[in-house]
């Protein structure tokens, strides 16, 4: 059984369909990377599947359970965690006490939250910032930050939402390397990524491509990027001459 089902979700926000149907799967320890162009609906799924939408249409379940009608927070417990494009830390606390905060969803005392939450926060590469007003951090410490927030809910799937967004190419680097060690922890990853094609190829285990709500292509990477209907739509030319 996957970890994750999405099974033919359908979406409209007034006479505009951001998803058309959408299934995919991920299984434990993957990385499934979605792409697609501005609009392609990435957002809307990831709202969908960490509960902030309820779809008229389809299902999402985890571990054969449905999320459908849950509340995120309850979403959040069961074991899905999700970063967001603006990342908006609480300035005027420490980067511990803003992991802490989610690391209380688990933890039974703050002490227990903030030793939980230096732990996390060594991982991410901020230990040496641990004590730091998080509004003091620059927009790649504050991105970091923003996963350990999410990690802190001990996600068994953690949805990383243009997570590259604003970054340089080195800090790219680094950041694919902090994804690709995700599964070493045991948890799968959804990273909705746009336009860093040479990272997506990297960091996938599959790819899912959406265009206008639809799902036009999924396979792994050597597949996606010779793929006609994704050249047309997304790459337009093979990868390997962009």
């Amino acid at each position: 059984m996957p970890l994750l089902e999405v099974r033919n979700v359908s979406f409209a926000f007034g006479g505009v369909k951001a998803l058309d149907d959408v299934s995919l799967s991920v299984n434990e320890g993957e990385i499934v990377s979605i792409i697609g162009p501005n609009g392609a609906g990435k957002t809307t799924l990831f709202n969908v599947i960490s509960g902030l939408l309820r779809p008229p249409h389809g299902d999402v379940l985890l571990d054969g359970q449905t999320l459908k009608g849950r509340a995120p927070h309850r979403i959040a417990r069961m074991g899905i965690g999700r970063t967001n494009q603006i990342v908006r830390p609480f300035g005027r606390l420490s980067v511990v006490d803003n992991v802490a905060v989610g690391a209380l969803i688990h933890e039974r005392t703050l002490r227990g939250a903030r030793v939980a939450a230096r732990e996390i926060v060594e991982f991410v590469g901020l230990g040496a910032l641990a004590d730091r007003n998080a509004g003091t951090l620059t927009l790649t410490q504050r991105k970091r930050l923003e996963v350990a927030r999410a990690l802190a809910l001990k996600p068994r799937l953690l949805l990383l939402d243009e997570v590259m967004a604003g970054l340089t190419p080195s800090e790219m680097d680094t950041m694919a390397e902090f994804i690709l060690a995700l599964p070493k922890r045991g948890i799968a990853a959804i990273a909705g990524i746009e336009h860093v094609m040479r990272l997506v190829m990297r960091i996938s285990h599959r790819i899912v491509v959406l265009d206008y709500g639809q799902k036009i292509a999924e396979g792994t990477p050597a597949e996606i990027r010779s793929d006609p209907r994704v050249i047309e739509a997304y790459l337009g030319a093979p990868l390997e001459v962009l």
